[in-house]
């Protein structure tokens, strides 16, 4: 098994301005990486990236709309001309929505698909000529427990999750012949993170429930517990960095427990 230096990767992760994408993006920066930080809030990814670097670290943030192939592309290009070759693609930018299916209108659902599922294809697509160029790299796509097993009045958000899945799937087989590992994981609901906002947000409005009531209805559906916490996606990302040279095409669950295929 070979294990990769992060000290000598460039490593791009996407929805980078806060949550869990941030928290990816502080961890590589501390583990040596160069890390392009990639948010469409221009604004906050800069500064979050300007306060990576002023802590020693090497980060660079890039604003861009992943929906737009062309801006994606050059904004890779702009990557490369900075830090290098990118090693490691981490497509954690994605949207989440939560209303009955019989409202979801087709508008809402071509947005949920071009942020989460065209957005990570077109990065996958601007970061593939370096690492096959290189026969060695890693892509970590991001889905969703709901994109296993779905979630009531998620259909549009879980129909999106689960195509990223089919997505890495077929990336994985597409990239083999090069080196190229193409993994998914797949968190449960994730404090501290836009999701969590979201749902939490509607729990207390249309269930009158406190705040700590919904975390505690949450973590009683999980085996061990708890809700998913950014740690615990971060430390499965740099494993799948650094050692996990052997796993391709696989769609991890970061549940507790409570998924379990």
């Amino acid at each position: 098994m070979r294990e990769y230096d992060l000290s000598k990767c460039v490593c791009v992760v996407t929805g980078a301005a806060g949550g869990i994408g941030l928290g990816i993006a502080q961890a590589l920066v501390q583990e040596g990486a160069k890390v392009a930080m990639i948010d469409i809030l221009e604004d906050k990814v800069c500064q979050q990236a300007q306060l990576l670097s002023a802590s020693g670290g090497i980060a660079k943030g890039y604003a861009v709309d992943i929906t737009d192939r062309d801006a994606v592309f050059e904004t890779f290009a702009k990557i490369r001309a900075d830090l290098g070759p990118i090693d490691t693609l981490v497509n954690n930018a994605g949207v989440v929505d939560q209303r009955p299916f019989e409202e979801i209108t087709g508008e809402q659902i071509d947005h949920m698909m071009k942020v989460n599922v065209n957005g990570t294809l077109f990065c996958c697509q601007a970061v593939a000529p370096d690492m096959k160029k290189a026969k060695a790299g890693h892509i970590i796509n991001f889905s969703s427990k709901s994109g296993k097993t779905g979630s009531a009045s998620m259909a549009h958000y879980s129909a999106a999750k689960g195509a990223i899945i089919a997505l890495t799937h077929s990336l994985a087989f597409e990239l083999a012949p090069d080196n190229v590992t193409v993994n998914c994981i797949c968190p449960g609901i994730t404090e501290a993170t836009g999701v969590w906002s979201h749902v939490s947000e509607a729990y207390t409005k249309n269930m009158n429930l406190e705040i700590d009531k919904v975390r505690e209805t949450f973590a009683a559906k999980v085996p061990l517990q708890r809700l998913t916490r950014i740690q615990d996606v971060v430390n499965f990302v740099l494993f799948l960095a650094t050692r996990a040279d052997y796993c391709t095409g696989q769609a991890f669950n970061i549940t507790g427990g409570r998924e379990v295929h």
